[in-house]
C-alpha cells in the first residue's frame, strides 16, 4: 500500500509526536528495516540496552512498539512508517519474525472472537422486551406533547425575545427530553439553543432546526403511514438506537472505498471521530462514526487519501449516510473519484435527497473545477458557470486552499448545506491532500 506523509501525520496524537517522528525517519536510526505483505517492522536503538521493536500492520493500519511511550502511535511507529513512505528501497522484504507474526495472529484472533461474540444470539424475553418498549413509547409521547407546546409558545410569541432567553431555557427542555427517553430530541433542542444569536440572519438556522423538530413531532403519530425507511430515520432522530450487531447482520455493500477525510472532536473524555468515504462502484458516500475514550484504540483506522476494499453496512434509514465497516479485505490501487460539474448540479442532487429525507443537516459533495476567491470579506468557491457557495467560517485554512489552487480550478471534497460548505480535501495534480 502506498502512503503519503499527510496520511501518516494524520495519525499522530500531537504535534510533538509529528516532530519526533520526522527525526526518526532516518535510516541511520534503525538497525533493522524489513517488510512483508502484511506488515512493516524495524529495530531502533533507544536509551536502554536492547533496541525498541516497532511494527506496523499494513492491511488495517495499527502500531505496536516495545518503547515505554503511552502515545498511540508512538514516535517510533510514525518514524518507521514515514521512512517506508519516503523510500521503500531502504527496507528489505523478509519472513516475519516471531514477535511480528505473534502480534498479527493475535490481532486476527481477537477480531474473529469479537465478530463471533457479536453474532451470537442473545437470549431475550420477548414479553419483557415488548413491555419495556411499550413503556418507553408512552414516555416519549408524553415528552413530545410538552415539546409541542413549548414550540407553539415560541412561534406564538415570536423570535424577537429568543436571544435573551439564555442557555437555561433550552437546557431545561433538553433535560425533559432525556427524562422522556428521547435523547435524540434532547440533542436537537440543545442545537437549537447553540445557534449564534449575534450573527446576522440567525433566524434562518434557528427556524430550520425548529422545523426539523416539528416534523418529527408531527410525523411520529403517523408512523404507520410512512415508508419503512423513513420510520427508521425518524426513530433514529428521536433517539431509538440501532445496535451495531443488527446493522452488521444485514447484507452490506462491497466496494472500492476512497477515504476522503477524518474529523476528530472531543467531548470531555470522549473522542468522536468522523470518517468520510466514497464508493467507486456504488457512487455512495458513507460516514463511519467512532466513539472511544482517551487512550483507547478505535475499532478501525482509516487513512485519508487511501483506497480500501471493504464491505460496509448502512444504518437503516431514508438515504442513510452513517455506516459500519463489516469487513475489510485489503487495500486497493488508486482510482479516479468522479465529481459533479457545478454547484447547480450539487443543489439538484441535495434537493432529491431532501425529498426523501428532510432531516439531514449536512451533505458530502465532490465537485470539479472550483476556484477559491475572496470578496466582501467572505471566502467562496466559484464554479466554471459562475455559481458559488460561501466557505464555512469554521474553515481555518482559506489561504492554504488559495495557495494550492494558485488561481487554477480544483476538485474539492466539502461538507455542508444550502449555500455554505466546509472544504475538507482537495485534488492537486491528481494527488489528494487534506485541508483539516
Amino acid at each position: 500500500m502506498e502512503f503519503t506523509e499527510d496520511q501518516i501525520f494524520s495519525l499522530a496524537p500531537d504535534e510533538s509526536s509529528k516532530k519526533s517522528g520526522k527525526e526518526l525517519a532516518n535510516p541511520s536510526k534503525w538497525s533493522k528495516r524489513q517488510f512483508s505483505e502484511r506488515a512493516l517492522w524495524g529495530e531502533c536503538q533507544g536509551s536502554g540496552k536492547l533496541p525498541y521493536q516497532t511494527q506496523v500492520d499494513l492491511s488495517n493500519v495499527a502500531f505496536k512498539c516495545s518503547c515505554p511511550s503511552r502515545k498511540f502511535p508512538c514516535k517510533h511507529g510514525l518514524g518507521l512508517m514515514l521512512l517506508y513512505a519516503r523510500d521503500r528501497k531502504l527496507f528489505s522484504q523478509a519472513s516475519e519474525p516471531d514477535w511480528v507474526t505473534g502480534w498479527l495472529d493475535k490481532r486476527t484472533e481477537k477480531e474473529e472472537k469479537r465478530v463471533e461474540k457479536k453474532t451470537k444470539e442473545k437470549s431475550v424475553d420477548p414479553a419483557a422486551q415488548a413491555k419495556r418498549q411499550e413503556n418507553r413509547l408512552k414516555r416519549v409521547e408524553e415528552g413530545m406533547g410538552e415539546l409541542r407546546l413549548w414550540i407553539n409558545d415560541i412561534v406564538r410569541n415570536g423570535f424577537l425575545n429568543i436571544p435573551g432567553r439564555g442557555p437555561a431555557y433550552f437546557e431545561a427542555m433538553a433535560k425533559r427530553m432525556v427524562d422522556a427517553q428521547a435523547p435524540g430530541l434532547a440533542a436537537m433542542v440543545r442545537k437549537l439553543g447553540s445557534v449564534n444569536f449575534f450573527q446576522d440572519a440567525w433566524q434562518t438556522p434557528f427556524l430550520d432546526q425548529l422545523i426539523r423538530i416539528y416534523l418529527l413531532l408531527e410525523g411520529f403519530p403517523r408512523m404507520e403511514s410512512l415508508s419503512t425507511e423513513l420510520q427508521s430515520e425518524m426513530k433514529t432522530w428521536i433517539g431509538f438506537t440501532q445496535s451495531q450487531e443488527e446493522v452488521k447482520a444485514e447484507s452490506g455493500i462491497r466496494d472500492d472505498w476512497f477515504v476522503l477525510a477524518k474529523q476528530s472532536d472531543k467531548e470531555e473524555n470522549l473522542n468522536i471521530e468522523r470518517n468520510w468515504l466514497y464508493g467507486l462502484q456504488s457512487q455512495r458516500y458513507a460516514l463511519i462514526l467512532q466513539f472511544y475514550v482517551k487512550g483507547q484504540i478505535p475499532e478501525v483506522n482509516l487513512l485519508p487519501g487511501s483506497w480500501i476494499d471493504a464491505e460496509l453496512c448502512y444504518f437503516k434509514g431514508s438515504h442513510p449516510l452513517r455506516a459500519l465497516v463489516k469487513q475489510q479485505y485489503g487495500v486497493k490501487q488508486p482510482g479516479v473519484v468522479p465529481g459533479l460539474p457545478s454547484w447547480n448540479d450539487v443543489m439538484g442532487s441535495i434537493s432529491k435527497i431532501l425529498a426523501v429525507n428532510p432531516f439531514l443537516e449536512n451533505f458530502p459533495v465532490i465537485i470539479d473545477n472550483v476556484i477559491p476567491i475572496k470578496g466582501n470579506n467572505q471566502w467562496m468557491l466559484k464554479d466554471e458557470a459562475g455559481g458559488g457557495v460561501t466557505i464555512s467560517q469554521s474553515f481555518q485554512f482559506p489561504w492554504k486552499l488559495m495557495a494550492l489552487s494558485g488561481g487554477a480550478p480544483l476538485k474539492v471534497f466539502a461538507v455542508g448545506k444550502e449555500h455554505e460548505f466546509e472544504p475538507l480535501g482537495v485534488w492537486v495534480n491528481g494527488n489528494y491532500k487534506l485541508l483539516v
